[in-house]
């Protein structure tokens, strides 16, 4: 087990689950403050965001969001979708980032000792499987603590750690008086991402809100 300064993290956040969790548990996540919470953890060689973009959208109030964690150190990798109506009629939209997440995380395995993956999606328990093979401990956050739980029983049971966002609250939560980072970006703090978090992301372009999507 590697020391603490010499623990080589990367985090890789399945955006519509984090986001579907932290609004079950009731609070919001501050992006802020957990890239500084893995910072201190050991050398946090990159942080993943996968989110998906929905066509043609002219405004979306995770536009903002998108735009800062893309400013402030994530590298942010989106893939545009679109709308489909389900056999009820229904309108849905489908945002499956599972395959870009795998490939990332399988790529960057063998320069890692500790994979964090935010997401409870039970299709992610082959890949961590995978990346363990690799020498890779992986740690899985989610959360037990709803009803139903966030996160699978299969996935739960093949990570190293399991982690409940609950016990990160105090940690990850945005004071609720917080307003949301401003959009325009003289306002924002400086960026000084290290050389190896910095890599060319898709285009960015509006979406609708996390809940909206199904895997």
């Amino acid at each position: 087990m590697p020391s603490a300064a010499a623990n080589k993290i990367a985090l890789f956040i399945d955006g519509a689950n984090l986001y579907a969790t932290a609004k079950t548990l009731g609070f919001d996540i501050d992006y802020k403050r957990l890239l500084r919470e893995f910072q201190s953890r050991g050398n946090l060689v990159r942080a993943f965001y996968y989110t998906a973009i929905i066509e043609d959208q002219e405004y979306s109030s995770i536009r903002p969001l998108i735009d800062w964690l893309d400013y402030n150190g994530y590298t942010v990798v989106t893939k545009a979708t679109k709308e489909f109506v389900d056999q009820t009629g229904r309108r849905k939209v489908k945002g499956n980032m599972d395959i870009e997440l795998a490939v990332d995380a399988m790529e960057l395995a063998e320069h890692i000792d500790q994979m964090v993956l935010f997401s409870g999606d039970g299709d992610f328990r082959s890949l961590v499987e995978a990346v363990q093979r690799r020498g890779v401990r992986v740690t899985v956050v989610s959360t037990i603590a709803s009803q139903p739980p966030m996160i699978a029983d299969e996935l739960r049971r093949q990570a190293d750690v399991f982690t409940d966002l609950v016990e990160l609250q105090p940690k990850l939560g945005r004071d609720p008086s917080e307003r949301p980072a401003p959009r325009d970006r003289e306002h924002r703090e400086p960026r000084h991402t290290p050389q190896f978090l910095q890599r060319s992301t898709s285009t960015i372009a509006p979406r609708g809100d996390e809940e909206d999507f199904e895997d």
